[in-house]
This record gives structure tokens, C-alpha cells and sequence, in this order.
């Protein structure tokens, strides 16, 4: 959820920080407080567009901060951040937004810079922003199958997996279809470059890590006399006269010889022993090793050649040497398809066609699980479009498949093509969601869609700005209720100008616009319950308080109460 935000030199705001809270939080205030500029400043935080409109007049740049806490390890944040290399610790994301008065946009993720796209792929996963003038994601028929797939994860997802594993096998297939059935003028000069490439590597005559031993030599003969003078210091500092060794022995010699007085002396003169003929063996090896060096400047020359020469390769071919034997081996498999063209496609083709059989099988398997679903979600929306007095609106799924020479057409996702429909009243054809002209209806549309779909849908901060405007009485209330139902699988963040919403908080934040040394600026508060009292009534009746306003107040603080705890 979105913990804490913090906003400098934004618009009429100067500098304001908000703790926010699970459950549901409402913001309140007269128009042009400020309320809709807080969650102007959130959307760009969740990567939306900005302007240097934003940026408070006479300051350098705005800046805006959110922390969000994750308490699900498994939330798809984390394969967000993975995917974009920020690292996520104690479940915490600190989103940042400026934006300079020269219009220049900085974004970070966790400290770490990233780019505004970055920056919208982790908002997006983050916070789901609903406004009356937004577009949805819900409201595009393009994410309507992805809605459903949520719907039922496990069966699903498991079935969908299968699928997909398939269409990749089949699509790698088809690629390479396309490749080798390209014209003939195509597949001649990618022969000649293939046979050349060939020629190339092969009369190198590399051998397998060929340039790591050859580095190693050069190392060695680059450093001949620093390994001599070592080699030959070491050994001159053991043998000889009054040098290590015979110094060991001595001591050798004496323990030996008073080893049967001492039990200590005995163990220990074993042991110099043992440390003396290790030491000797060592000092031969030296010795042997020294022997054997030999400086060869024309055998320098010959490598340095060689690994020109095999550097030249890797630029074209591989990063070792390794790697250009490998794509020989590719392009020797290449040249033989290529030469033998006719055989492989036809064998291709005979791949292609049992691989598509089986791919539709899964897709037919897929779709059939997608249908079961959607009867059970066909339900599920028309009892939420019930309980928001929308008992005369019809909800259904849609399921368009595409068929090419009596062929379904697959895709990534199957062959299914979903649209979620409407119709309002009885008589009216079934629409696409977003063809529903009525602000109020689709306004409660919106709101029975995301209570099925918000735990789904894995955002952490679901924000409504001002969606119950043009409702009253029942349907207002059944606006609050759902918004409290909401607030119970994700935080909600709330505008409102209804009573009913506003006293269904469980968090109260009042937005107020002050005038500080002859310059605007926006507060924000937490009220009291005696406070929320005083809110709702100005809420009700305008700006003039009376009795009956806050009698009806408390009345409707205690209806919230009830229905919070009873669920009626």
C-alpha cells in the first residue's frame, strides 16, 4: 500500500507530507483545495505525463515521493524489479517524480535512476488511478481476456502455461519456415556470406580454448625475467651453505638427537622431519623448474601473431574462442539446410502442422475453462450490479474466434478474442464497456468491476477521484458500500463530495486552501471523530451548520459502523 507521500513545490501545494492507511482513506475539502492536485501528483508518480504547469511558480522544481509497503512476497513487483535490475529490501518501493521549470523529467525507483517507462511499469503495478475523465484499463476491450484469466488464476493459468510453451515451439517453427522459404536471390547471397564465414574460421584452424593457452604462454614470456629472478631467489634462499635448509637441518639434527629424553622433543623432531623432506622436494622442484625456463622472443612474436589473428575472429564470430567453434558449427548446419532446402521445409512443414494440431488441442482445452469461468463471472458482476441498483442492466462475455481458410487463428493467449458487455436497460443491444455514454451508470459499473477484480488485479492502491459525482440517495449509498468492499482486498484512496462515502472512512483526511505570506498553499489534516462530525455536515447542507445537519451526520457515521462490522 502506499504509505507515506511527500510533495514540494507542486502547483498551489508548497510542501505537504501524508501518512496514509490500510482500508478505506477519504480526502474532503472545498473545491480548489487542492484534492485533485494530490492525486494529479500521485498519476505522475505512477509514470503519467507531466508539464512544467506543475511546477509551483517562482521554485526551481516540483518534486514528489511515495513509499509503498509490500506484505506480499509473491506480488508481481518483484518480477518487475527484477526484470529492470532495482533491488527491493524489507518489501519497501520508493517511487520519486520531479520535474525541473526547464520541463525536464527525473524519475528514480529505490534510489536508482530509470527512465519515465521504467518508472509507469512499476506505477502501474502499484496504483490503479479511476477517474471520470480517465481511460481505464478495464474499459479497453484489448485487456478484457487478461480480466478473465485473473478471474480463475489456478485453472487458468495452469492451462494457459501449457498453451504457451506450445505457440513458442510453433512460432520458432514458422520463423524458421519463413527464413529458408525467403526467395532465391535472398538464400544465394546468404549462402555465399554463410560459405565465406566458413572459409574464414576454418583455415584459421582454431583449436578448442586455444586463446586461453596461448594467453597464458604469452603472460609467461612477457614476464620471463620476473619469473626467473623469483624462482631462482627462492631456491638460493633454501640450498646452500648457511641458507634455509641447512639451518632446518640443523635443528633436525639437534632435536633427533635429544628426542629420547622428551616425549614433546620426540613428536615435534618427527614433525621437523617431515617439514624438512617436504621442504627439500620443494627446493629439486625449484631447481628443475628454473632449468627448464627458456626465453624465446621468436616464439613471443609467433603468439602475438596468432592472437591478432584469433582477436580478429572473435570481433566477427564470439567473445573466446570457444564460441567461434560453436558458430561454425551453426553455420555448417545452416549451409546444409540452405543446400538442401526442399527436404528441410517439407520437413518443416510436416512439424508445423502436428505442432499446430496439438497447439489448437491446448487452445480448445483453454478456451473451454474460459467459458466455465466466465458464466461463474457473468454471475458474480450481476450480483454486484444488483446491489448498485442496476438490477435492469445485463452484463455478458463475449467470445470472438479468429478463423483464416476455415483455420482458427492462434495467438500467445490461445484463439479466444473476449469483450465484456453491457446493456443498461431492457431492450438496448449489448455494448463494449466503453461505448456506455451515462457518467452515474458507468460510474457503478466501474465500481462492481473492480470489486471482483481489485484483489486480482494485485495493485496495492486502488484511487477514486471524484467517481460518484451525478448519484444520490440508495445509489450513493450503494456507491459507499462498495468503495468500503473494495478497501477490504486493497487500500483505497478516495475524493468524494457524498456524505455516504465520506463516512465510510476508516481514515478522514480534510484538504484545506490557506493563504500563507500573500501566497496559496494547501493543508492536510486527520480529523476526529468530532471533527468528521462537523465535515459530513458541511457536507450535507453546504456552508451553514445546524443541528439537524449533525444529528444526520452522526446518523449516517453509525449506519457506516453497522455495515462495517455486520457487512449490512
Amino acid at each position: 500500500m502506499l504509505t507515506e507521500l511527500s510533495i514540494h513545490d507542486f502547483a498551489i501545494i508548497d510542501k505537504v507530507a501524508i501518512t496514509f492507511n490500510e482500508g478505506l482513506t477519504v480526502l474532503t475539502g472545498e473545491t480548489g483545495a487542492g484534492k485533485s492536485i494530490i492525486i494529479d501528483a500521485i498519476q505522475l508518480l505512477a509514470g503519467g505525463r507531466g508539464s512544467v504547469e506543475y511546477v509551483r511558480h517562482g521554485a526551481k522544481r516540483c518534486e514528489i515521493e511515495g513509499l509503498f509497503t509490500i506484505n506480499n512476497s509473491t506480488h508481481r513487483i518483484y518480477d518487475v524489479a527484477k526484470q529492470f535490475g532495482v533491488e527491493i529490501q524489507d518489501g519497501q518501493v520508493v517511487l520519486e517524480r520531479s520535474i525541473t521549470s526547464s520541463g525536464k523529467s527525473i524519475c528514480r525507483v529505490n534510489r536508482k535512476l530509470v527512465t519515465l517507462a521504467i518508472l509507469r511499469e512499476f506505477g502501474r503495478t502499484l496504483i490503479d488511478i479511476h477517474s471520470q475523465h480517465e481511460t481505464q484499463v478495464l474499459m479497453n476491450p484489448d485487456n478484457h481476456l487478461d480480466f478473465l484469466d485473473m478471474y480463475e488464476p489456478q485453472q487458468i493459468m495452469k492451462a494457459k502455461k501449457e498453451y504457451q510453451i506450445l505457440y513458442e515451439r510453433l512460432s520458432t517453427l514458422k520463423r524458421r519456415y519463413k527464413q529458408l522459404n525467403d526467395n532465391e536471390q535472398e538464400m544465394a547471397h546468404r549462402l555465399d556470406l554463410l560459405e565465406f564465414q566458413k572459409n574464414e574460421i576454418e583455415q584459421a584452424k582454431l583449436t578448442p580454448n586455444e586463446d586461453e593457452v596461448l594467453e597464458e604462454e604469452r603472460n609467461s614470456l612477457v614476464n620471463f625475467e620476473r619469473i626467473y629472478t623469483s624462482l631462482t631467489d627462492a631456491y638460493q634462499a633454501l640450498y646452500g651453505e648457511s641458507k634455509g635448509l641447512e639451518w632446518l637441518n640443523k635443528a633436525q639434527v639437534s632435536m633427533e638427537e635429544n628426542s629420547k629424553y622428551d616425549s614433546f622433543i620426540e613428536e615435534k623432531a618427527q614433525e621437523l622431519a617431515n617439514h624438512y623432506y617436504a621442504l627439500e622436494d620443494l627446493t629439486y622442484e625449484l631447481r628443475n623448474q628454473v632449468d627448464s625456463l627458456h626465453f624465446n622472443p621468436n616464439r613471443l612474436n609467433e603468439i602475438e601473431s596468432r592472437l591478432n589473428e584469433i582477436n580478429r575472429l572473435k570481433k566477427k564470430y564470439g567473445v573466446t574462442v570457444n564460441e567461434v567453434l560453436e558458430y561454425l558449427a551453426k553455420v555448417e548446419e545452416e549451409i546444409e539446410e540452405i543446400t538442401n532446402k526442399d527436404s528441410h521445409l517439407a520437413s518443416l512443414a510436416e512439424q508445423i502442422q502436428e505442432m499446430e494440431k496439438d497447439a489448437i488441442l491446448e487452445a480448445q482445452q483453454l478456451h473451454d475453462i474460459r467459458k466455465q469461468a466466465s458464466e461463474k463471472l457473468t454471475k458474480a458482476i450481476q450480483k454486484e450490479f444488483k446491489d448498485l441498483y442496476l438490477e435492469k442492466a445485463t452484463f455478458s462475455i463475449s467470445f470472438h474466434l479468429d478463423n483464416h481458410d476455415h483455420n482458427l487463428k492462434l495467438h500467445k493467449n490461445g484463439f479466444d478474442h473476449v469483450q465484456f458487455l453491457i446493456s443498461t436497460n431492457p431492450g438496448e443491444p449489448l455494448k463494449v464497456l466503453n461505448k456506455v455514454a451515462s457518467g452515474g451508470e458507468l460510474s457503478r459499473i466501474m465500481l462492481a468491476l473492480k470489486k471482483i477484480f481489485a484483489k486480482h488485479q494485485g495493485v496495492t492502491s486502488v484511487i477514486f477521484d471524484e467517481v460518484d459525482t451525478g448519484v444520490s440517495g440508495r445509489v450513493a449509498q450503494a456507491i459507499a458500500e462498495k468503495i468500503d468492499q473494495i478497501s477490504k482486498d486493497s487500500q483505497v484512496l478516495c475524493i468524494t463530495h457524498l456524505p455516504q462515502v465520506a463516512a465510510m472512512a476508516d481514515t478522514h483526511k480534510f484538504i484545506q486552501k490557506l493563504e500563507k505570506e500573500k501566497r496559496t498553499v494547501t493543508k492536510v489534516s486527520e480529523l476526529t471523530k468530532d471533527d468528521q462530525i462537523e465535515e459530513l455536515s458541511r457536507m450535507i447542507t453546504g456552508t451553514k451548520l445546524t443541528e439537524t445537519a449533525k444529528e444526520h451526520a452522526k446518523e449516517l457515521l453509525d449506519l457506516a459502523s453497522t455495515f462495517k462490522s455486520t457487512g449490512s
